[in-house]
This record gives C-alpha cells, sequence and structure tokens, in this order.
C-alpha cells in the first residue's frame, strides 16, 4: 500500500499543474485546492522524506493548498511551481557554498571514481542548473501573476518539464564525451 501511495503521490506532483487546470474547470471551488493538499500531506506521511531538501516545499505546498481551501483562492495554487524552483535553487546554491556540487553528487551515484579535473566541470554544471531555476521560476511566477490558466499550464506542465529534460539529457551525453576526453 505504501509503494502504490507514493507511485500515486509522485504522479500527481509531477501532473500538479494538469491537476490545478481540468480541477479548476471541472470540481466546484475548492475541491482541487483539498484535494492536492491531502494528496501532499499523504506524500509527505508515505515517503518519510527520504530526500529531507523536498520537505519545505512540501510544507509550503500543503500550506499553500490548505489556505487556499480555506480561503476560496484558487489563484494561490498557481505558486507551487515557484516554490519548487527557489527550494532546488536553494538545495544546488547550498552545494556549491559548501560542496561537494549537487551534480558531483549525482555523478558519484553511477561514477564513484570521478577524476579530480572533473570536479571544476561539475561544479560549473551546477551552477548552470541554478540558471535553469531562476529563469523557470521567474516564468512560473510571471505566468502565475500575468497569463491565463492555459498559459500556466503549459509552461508548468510541460515546457518547464521539457527545458529540465534537455538540461539534463544534454549534460549527461556532453559529460560522457568530457569525462572520456579529460580521462
Amino acid at each position: 500500500m505504501r509503494l502504490f501511495l507514493q507511485i500515486i503521490t509522485t504522479l500527481v506532483i509531477v501532473a500538479y499543474p494538469l491537476a490545478v487546470y481540468f480541477g479548476l474547470q471541472y470540481l466546484p471551488p475548492g475541491y482541487i485546492a483539498l484535494l492536492l493538499c491531502v494528496l501532499l500531506l499523504t506524500r509527505m506521511i508515505v515517503t518519510k522524506q527520504q530526500v529531507r531538501a523536498m520537505v519545505l516545499p512540501l510544507i509550503v505546498g500543503i500550506g499553500l493548498t490548505g489556505a487556499s481551501f480555506i480561503a476560496k483562492r484558487n489563484d494561490w495554487l498557481l505558486y507551487y511551481p515557484v516554490v519548487i524552483n527557489l527550494s532546488l535553487l536553494s538545495l544546488f546554491s547550498y552545494s556549491l557554498v559548501f560542496g561537494p556540487s549537487m551534480i558531483e553528487r549525482l555523478a558519484r551515484i553511477k561514477e564513484p571514481d570521478l577524476p579530480d579535473s572533473a570536479i571544476e566541470y561539475l561544479r560549473t554544471i551546477t551552477k548552470l542548473w541554478c540558471g535553469l531555476f531562476v529563469v523557470n521560476g521567474a516564468i512560473a511566477a510571471y505566468t502565475a501573476i500575468a497569463t491565463t490558466i492555459e498559459m500556466w499550464t503549459l509552461y508548468n506542465g510541460l515546457i518547464a518539464y521539457v527545458l529540465i529534460g534537455m538540461l539534463l539529457s544534454g549534460e549527461w551525453i556532453y559529460r560522457k564525451f568530457w569525462l572520456k576526453k579529460h580521462d
């Protein structure tokens, strides 16, 4: 049951923009906020926060969705992607200051014996990710404040994921070539 709840809540978090869009279209006011609040709370409980850095975005998400339900303010639901980008920016920036960089940590999962020459490269890639989170968060905030729900959903439910996927796959492919060249 725990695994099932983890899978469902993960899918909902990934599909959050679509859930908000369709919930606002087809459910009575406030119901999508309550549903998302319960799902985020369930996520926090069933995962027992294996990634401690993601506790804050879940708590803020629970606060946003709960407050949205209580205040009957559906527009507050639109700010969760901003919170996620700010949280990831904080996590990656923290790793740059206190090391090792986040991308180095992730790279060492697959390649524990990285050459010393890769460390600065991986720091640079972590900075690139920080830049993406700044841009993504700014656009997410703009779409929440100044655009239609359709534009918000398009950006936060598709374009942002495409950008993240492009950077992730492009960097991973480039890193393979870089490591061979500098090995």
